[in-house]
């Protein structure tokens, strides 16, 4: 049995609004969860260790206070578009869109307020909580009423998060939720103990603005094949890396199947990633650098956490090669990403 509670958690700013912001407790008995109705926020997730102990496994602000400064979208809900857009330009249907640029020469996670930083309206439900809201035509410069719901169910040890839009004008959509996760528990210094494999055999080239070349390449004999677990930390002192910040090309399929793995041995925590999207972001916080204060005051420094983002592939709209960003009247988005956790 999931238990349901919501709760007041803060007052947005009357510049930004105003509204009351809520928080919704998810309670199994190996998991609880807390989400904001701010951006769909995944504010806490606390899961058991292999001795039974909770530890909360997420990066995150302990006010809205905290996050309203300077947030590297801990937790929330990217969109209209996630990932970034060339030049933040694409093209629909003969008319030529230009975005806001929030990320060096692109237009990065919907633009300069995304859906992580607007109110959703939420409905309780009897194991989660579903969050509407609705995306006004040329909102962040996109085409389109754009209405969308995004529904959190816990079950056991799974929770579930499942995205759907109607559009009323041929627009480019791709959501995802951006937790940080750090299995050793929020405010461990690094995830450079943690073992991730990703069941992808190719993953997608960028240029130094993180955009994909457009080639899909393999990951054999290079360091971004992870189809067998590697230890982080290890792994990125091999090859000489910086960090992740890349897609991986899953399996082109509707239904669940397996994207990702994380663990870490010393806790024994697990974290299993299905999904039916076509791609995974990986990334390893190479952008925190110890300025932020979190959660019970601890500082968050480079790869601290990472983020396995199920989504399309980076700069779809502009790549007609990749799978299609787009939504059309008439049609429905609806992908699901399956979140599990489990102690060994």
């Amino acid at each position: 049995m999931t238990e349901v509670r919501r709760e007041v958690f803060g007052q947005m700013p009357q510049e930004e609004g105003g509204g009351v912001v809520e928080k919704f407790v998810l309670k199994s008995n190996s998991v609880k969860v807390e989400i904001l109705s701010l951006g769909c926020i995944i504010a806490a997730l606390e899961t058991k260790d292999r001795d039974g102990k909770f530890s909360d496994v997420v990066l995150g602000f302990d006010t809205l206070e905290g996050g309203s400064k300077s947030h590297p979208f801990f937790g929330a809900v990217v969109g209209r578009v996630a990932n970034r857009i060339a030049k933040g330009r694409f093209t629909v249907e003969g008319k030529e869109y230009q975005l806001f640029l929030n990320n060096g020469p692109n237009s990065l996670h919907g633009g300069a307020r995304g859906f992580d930083k607007v109110l959703w309206s939420p409905q309780v439900l009897p194991n989660g909580v579903c969050f509407f809201r609705l995306s006004p035509d040329g909102e962040e410069s996109y085409p389109g009423d754009l209405k969308v719901w995004v529904t959190y169910t816990l079950s056991g040890g799974e929770l579930a998060i499942n995205y759907r839009a109607q559009t009323s004008k041929t627009t480019p959509i791709n959501l995802t939720n951006h937790a940080y996760f750090n299995l050793a528990g929020q405010g461990s210094r690094d995830i450079y103990d943690h073992e991730i494999s990703i069941e992808a055999d190719s993953y997608l080239p960028v240029d130094d603005t993180k955009i994909p070349t457009g080639e899909v390449a393999t990951v054999q004999g290079t360091a971004f094949d992870l189809r067998q677990p590697v230890e982080l930390g290890k792994h990125l002192q091999k090859f000489r890396l910086d960090g992740f910040d890349h897609n991986f090309c899953l399996q082109q399929a509707q239904a669940r199947r397996l994207a990702a793995r994380a663990r870490h041995p010393p806790t024994g925590r697990a974290m299993d990633v299905y999904t039916t999207q076509p791609g995974i972001q990986f990334y390893t916080g190479n952008n925190l650098d110890g300025s932020l204060k979190g959660k019970g005051a601890v500082v968050y420094p480079k790869h601290s956490a990472f983020c396995l983002e199920t989504q399309n592939w980076p700069d779809a709209v502009n790549k007609p090669h990749f799978p299609s960003a787009l939504l059309r009247p008439g049609e429905e988005y609806n992908h699901t990403t399956w979140l599990l956790f489990n102690a060994a």
